[in-house]
């Protein structure tokens, strides 16, 4: 059996938020988004808990302090299923995309839930917490992200990369030398009067404009990327330049 923890975090709820899941200090994983809420920070680290886990066999036992993901998952999600995703008084689902996702990873899976008290000093429930919140810290300081190892255990076959994962590295290589040609043409194009301009040797005096053009189907790969990556289309392309 793997015993993880998994929680979510969120500073403002919503405002900038981290998720995590922790097995140990080797085993675990991170991430989060700009702006989003903590029950969104809770629901996706289930899901990429299950997703990391996706390769193996053993049963899963997931340790979460939200009620909220523990009957999302255990209780309500059937009945939800059979209204259309929609709850007892005909209103959308929250979280629905998450909601679906989850419904998507645990089937066939062996697992079950056990509910732990938030802040508790539970071992695994803080790794998990703490992870979650650097991540939200990170980015309310627009600082590198904390993603973890990831799945990483003796004796485990490496995990093979999802179709989305491969989708995302190869937009990521595109998107890159796309946005570096267009860079290197605009600069050309520019006349000879700022020559520190673009002399990235020093801080610069004042903040510089970068204009970026993107054809409708490069404008398209960055929206992906920068959705999979939960950061918005003019960080990953600052974090490219």
């Amino acid at each position: 059996m793997i015993t993880a923890a998994a929680d979510g975090s969120a500073l403002g709820n919503p405002g900038p938020a981290g998720w995590a899941w922790y097995v140990d200090e080797s085993c675990w994983g991170a991430g989060g988004w700009p702006h989003a809420t903590n029950n969104q920070g809770e629901l996706k680290a289930v899901l990429e808990l299950f997703r990391a886990t996706a390769h193996l066999d053993d049963e899963l036992l997931v340790l979460c302090d939200s009620q909220y993901v523990i009957n999302s998952v255990t209780k309500w999600m059937r009945g939800w299923k059979v209204k259309g995703w929609r709850k007892g008084d005909g209103k959308p689902v929250l979280n629905l995309e998450l909601l679906m996702e989850i419904d998507e990873a645990i089937a066939g899976r062996k697992y079950r839930f056990e509910w732990v008290k938030g802040h508790a000093n539970h071992p695994l429930n803080e790794a998990a917490d703490s992870r979650a919140r650097a991540v939200a810290e990170a980015f309310q300081r627009g600082a590198r992200i904390p993603s973890g190892p990831g799945w990483v255990r003796a004796g485990d076959a490496p995990r093979e990369p999802r179709d989305e994962e491969l989708v995302g590295a190869a937009i990521t290589a595109e998107v890159a030398a796309d946005v570096a040609a267009d860079v290197a043409s605009n600069i050309a194009s520019l006349p000879n009067t700022h020559p520190q301009l673009f002399s990235f040797e020093a801080e610069p005096e004042r903040e510089t404009a970068v204009t970026v053009l993107l054809s409708p189907q490069e404008h398209a790969r960055l929206l992906k990327r920068a959705k999979a990556r939960g950061v918005s289309p003019e960080k990953l392309l600052r974090d490219l330049i």
